[in-house]
């Protein structure tokens, strides 16, 4: 690295290679994963909100869309991983230190869980037993909307590290708007008001959440604005905006509803596609590393001044 300062510098690694290896996780896979996991987890939530008020339909759907994006979400990523021995290994031990491994124990008794109580709700067999698999996939929803977030900020590259606090947010909040799009999409007029009311709260999180998320991270922020990042970025604000408007005002007629929910779900994927191809042109530039490691540097060096001082 060469140059008279952070300005002019000129950032290279030794052969031309980024300081920080890049994931080497696949696309479509993991952004995929990232979203279904997520719409599962509220769902799941849903589901346990909607048997309670005695909306069938509205249940149906919602079980069916946590049991159906568990099952996705598993499908994705041991493709990714390439065999399933790999997941399996993971839940050979609980390391409490460890996002993956914590990650890990959630998403498969939750998959279970999820299964069960579809089941149930389809058959009608066991109905006891597939509420009660209904309750223990909601208590672990929350988890699910927001471990993946927490997973990938866990890791070195910096425009997923520095937003560690928002991250989480931002996916919890949009995963709670795929929930309630699902249930849009599936429950008829007499029955879908929780979902709309869920979807436009989530939408209009999410769109503030990721807002506040870039404008803290100042520079690095623009990973998720630019290139192909920023692409997924403009098209996740464009459909999330729009089906929150249709499901606030127009959930009482079916086709409406229907487009609502399916532009907000739409919306919802493309925010993990925009997050993770942040991440990715993040850790291939070395500017985000070297830059961020001097401001750390400066900021202990004035701290320590100010002690002596």
């Amino acid at each position: 690295m060469t140059g008279g300062g952070d300005d002019a510098a000129d950032f290279r690694s030794y052969y031309g290679k980024p300081v920080l290896n890049r994931p080497t996780w696949k696309t479509p896979d993991v952004p995929a994963y990232f979203f279904s996991g997520g719409m599962a987890g509220a769902s799941a939530v849903l589901a346990e909100f909607a048997a309670a008020t005695g909306r069938p339909a509205l249940c149906r759907v919602a079980r069916l869309g946590a049991a159906g994006g568990a099952l996705a979400g598993a499908v994705l990523l041991v493709h990714d991983l390439g065999r399933p021995s790999r997941f399996l290994n993971m839940l050979r031990m609980v390391k409490f230190t460890s996002p993956l491994s914590v990650g890990s124990w959630i998403l498969a008794p939750f998959s279970g869980l999820a299964a069960v109580a579809a089941a149930s709700e389809m058959s009608g067999i066991a109905p006891g037993l597939g509420r009660a698999a209904g309750v223990g996939a909601a208590v672990l929803g929350g988890p699910m909307t927001t471990y993946t977030a927490v997973l990938i900020s866990n890791t070195a590259v910096p425009a997923w590290h520095e937003a560690h606090r928002d991250l989480p947010v931002v996916f919890a909040a949009s995963a709670v708007a795929a929930g309630g799009a699902l249930g849009l999409v599936g429950a008829g007029a007499p029955e879908n008001g929780p979902a709309a009311r869920l979807a436009v709260a989530g939408a209009a999180a999410e769109l503030a959440a990721s807002r506040v998320m870039e404008r803290k991270l100042g520079e690095l922020g623009t990973r998720y604005t630019t290139g192909r990042a920023g692409r997924w970025r403009q098209a996740s604000r464009l459909l999330t905006a729009t089906g929150a408007v249709g499901a606030l005002f127009g959930r009482r007629r079916r086709a409406v509803a229907v487009a609502s929910g399916l532009a907000v779900l739409a919306g919802s994927l493309a925010t993990r596609f925009a997050v993770f191809h942040a991440g990715m042109a993040s850790a291939a530039d070395p500017r985000d590393t070297v830059v961020r490691q001097r401001q750390r540097l400066d900021d202990r060096e004035h701290a320590e001044g100010a002690k002596i001082g």
